[in-house]
């Protein structure tokens, strides 16, 4: 296996891991915005995430046709409805009935996201750092 794999690997999970990051955070700033530029409350983004092989080979062993890079493609807009919430006090109210429709987005579920995330992260970090140790083990024994 090739060292430069191994960081390539862990940097792209890296990448893709802060993208995760900055999505969720977006979503619980804005899970109590009714008002968007785009008109209407604010919608839940999801990161679509891709793995691109990292062998060119498909007759390669196992773990190298195994071992992916993550990446994340794009950034989609959940579909899930909007919640619907009585509050005739609110700005955004419909005048009729005094619901207000609130952004679909779930703050514990996000706040789960959010742990798995920086999770990941962590273990790309270790991956990134055991492999540095692995490379000075090498170098000291070829001394």
């Amino acid at each position: 296996m090739d060292l430069l794999k191994i960081l390539q690997v862990s940097a792209s999970g890296l990448s893709a891991e802060r993208t995760r990051l900055q999505t969720v955070s977006s979503n619980i700033a804005n899970a109590q915005t009714t008002r968007t530029e785009e008109g209407g409350p604010y919608q839940r983004r999801l990161p679509v995430f891709r793995s691109d092989s990292v062998s060119n080979n498909p007759f390669g062993d196992v773990l190298e046709q195994k071992l992916q890079a993550p990446k994340v493609v794009e950034v989609v807009v959940d579909k899930r409805p909007n919640e619907q919430v009585y509050n005739p006090g609110h700005p955004d109210a419909d005048p009729e009935t005094g619901m207000v429709e609130m952004p679909n987005v779930n703050v514990v579920e996000e706040m789960v996201d959010m742990i798995s995330a920086s999770r990941a992260y962590e273990s790309n970090v270790t991956a990134i750092s055991a492999t540095k140790n692995m490379a000075l083990k090498a170098l000291e024994i070829g001394r």
